[in-house]
Parts: C-alpha cells; sequence; structure tokens
C-alpha cells in the first residue's frame, strides 16, 4: 500500500470514529483509491495525493458529507418510501372505489384522463423505484444493499396483494375497466419484474454519486 494511500485512509478512519457504518464506508474510499493508482500516472506521493484529493476530496470533506448522514437512520429510510408507496396504493384505492360507487361527473373525468394514460404513470412509477435506490445509494454506499432488499420486498407486499386479490376476482375485474386487458395484465407482470433491476441500477448510481 502505497504511502498516500495509508495516510488518506488512516485520516478517513479517525474521523470516521464510532460510525455506524464505518467499515462499509472504508472499503468503498479504499475501493476508489485502488482504482486511481491503476488509472493515475504519477511521479512522486505528492502529485498521487493531489489526484486523489481532486477525484475524491479531502478527508475532511468526506466526513462532513458522512456526519450529515448520520441523521438519515436505515430504519427511517426504509420507513419513508414504504409510506409513500403506501400512500399511492391508497390514493389508487380509493380514486377505484370512488369511482365505481359514486356517479359525479368530475371524477369520472379524472379517471379517464388517468386510464388514458397508463404507460406514462407506469414510467413515473419506474422512476420511484428508481429514485428509492439512488437515494439509498448515495445515503449509504455499499452498506445499503441489505436496506434496498428489506425496503422492495415489504414496499412489495400491498402491490402483490393487490394482483392476488385482482386474479381471484375478490376484487371485481369490472372496477378496473377499461384498463384490465391481457396486454395491461402483461405489461403489469413486466413491470414487476423489472422494479428491483431499475431500483438497483438506481442504487448503484446512488453509490457513486456519493463518492
Amino acid at each position: 500500500m502505497v504511502r498516500p494511500k495509508i495516510k488518506y485512509m488512516e485520516e478517513l478512519a479517525e474521523g470516521l470514529g464510532n460510525h455506524q457504518d464505518k467499515n462499509n464506508i472504508l472499503r468503498e474510499y479504499e475501493a476508489h483509491i485502488d482504482e486511481i493508482l491503476l488509472e493515475a500516472e504519477y511521479t512522486s506521493d505528492e502529485e498521487l495525493t493531489r489526484q486523489i484529493l481532486t477525484r475524491l476530496g479531502s478527508p475532511e470533506e468526506i466526513l462532513a458529507v458522512w456526519q450529515e448522514e448520520l441523521s438519515v437512520t436505515p430504519s427511517s429510510m426504509k420507513w419513508l418510501f414504504f409510506m409513500f408507496n403506501i400512500f399511492l396504493f391508497m390514493a389508487g384505492t380509493l380514486l377505484t372505489l370512488s369511482h365505481n360507487l359514486f356517479q359525479w361527473p368530475w371524477l369520472n373525468y379524472i379517471w379517464k384522463q388517468l386510464t388514458s394514460i397508463p404507460t406514462l404513470i407506469a414510467f413515473l412509477y419506474l422512476f420511484f423505484w428508481a429514485l428509492l435506490g439512488y437515494e439509498i445509494g448515495k445515503g449509504f454506499g455499499h452498506g445499503g444493499k441489505v436496506l434496498l432488499n428489506k425496503t422492495f420486498i415489504l414496499s412489495m407486499i400491498p402491490n402483490l396483494l393487490l394482483m392476488i386479490l385482482t386474479v381471484f376476482e375478490i376484487i371485481p375485474y369490472t372496477w378496473f375497466e377499461p384498463l384490465l386487458t391481457k396486454s395491461f395484465i402483461f405489461a403489469c407482470i413486466i413491470f414487476t419484474i423489472v422494479l428491483y433491476p431499475v431500483s438497483w441500477l438506481g442504487f448503484r448510481w446512488g453509490r457513486k454519486a456519493s463518492i
């Protein structure tokens, strides 16, 4: 291990103290320094130090960022996205129930407008999952992968419950007219399958953005 790397990692480790994600943070930055060592051209320790600071920032700058992250715990992040997903689920449920139970003209108009743009709605939902992965990756780095998996599984429960209730006709098909066609059902299955890859890509992007 070259001297600039040793010094950088020691300062970072000392500054992190008892940070709950210390080991993951150190591994993350050590991997990035190793990449710099492979890619950079340098003739002295001073020049290598300059390149490391240019690419990663100083240990003090990194520590300032991670100290801010202490206010956002994995638990709060998980429940934040879970509750937002529940909000979307409940809003959709309330709209569907109201549309089928009441014949309010303004509500029927909203329903028709929304059911005419299912593809747009689906892509906005994909963006939500990409954002989830990005925020976890940016906030927790490499150690956020377990959090991403837990959050994804927890948030998928209401979605899967709705699909089961519809498939077994506990919820009438007619409630979702004119959406519930074979092509729409197939599209829902495809979008459900790609939700995790999308959130995982967002996680990797966020992890890189945290550096």
